[in-house]
């Protein structure tokens, strides 16, 4: 399971259609919490918010929205609880991610794209990394539920967009 921390933008076609799979699941998984993804360490993010399936139907929403923009179809029906529920803002949008674990998921995703979409690669390589809109970037390591180095050869350290207020267009904001 992948539930990326950097923008949908920064996804080629197969890891956003991936992502939203994996969101499905995650979504699963965060309801029924005995079966055995209910224990996938990337869910750890998920569970420590409020509401978890808020800040995961939040994370759906935002991949929907990037499919959207590409004129791909995600049926948003499938997200438990949607953003426009009548939930306090930032009820949805605690998630933290450090700027070591966008750098790590930037590397991953590049030696991803090296083997299925040089274009894409080419693209993020030349991009500003953001994070998803569901993130609050902060100064830190690697996540400590990743397994080890990303697969492919070493990449230079990712400059990462500096957190500033999130808007409504998915800005990303100070903790």
């Amino acid at each position: 399971m992948r539930l990326w921390s950097v923008h949908p933008e920064h996804l080629d076609r197969v890891g956003l259609v991936a992502c939203w799979r994996e969101g499905l699941l995650a979504q699963a998984a965060l309801r029924r919490p005995e079966g055995g993804y209910g224990r996938h360490p990337q869910l750890e993010r998920f569970r420590a918010a409020p509401v978890p399936l808020a800040a995961v139907g939040t994370y759906l929403e935002a991949l929907a929205d990037e499919a959207d923009a590409r004129g791909y179809r995600f049926d948003r029906t499938r997200i438990a609880v949607r953003r426009h529920a009548e939930l306090p803002r930032d009820v949805a949008t605690l998630l933290v991610v450090t700027e070591g674990q966008l750098a790590y998921e930037r590397a991953h995703l590049l030696a991803k794209l090296d083997v299925r979409d040089p274009a894409a690669a080419h693209a993020l390589r030349a991009a500003r990394l953001r994070a998803h809109p569901s993130f609050v970037v902060v100064p830190g390591p690697v996540a400590s539920w990743e397994k080890g180095p990303p697969s492919g050869p070493p990449s230079v350290e990712a400059e990462v967009e500096p957190s500033a207020e999130r808007g409504d267009e998915g800005e990303q904001r100070s903790a």
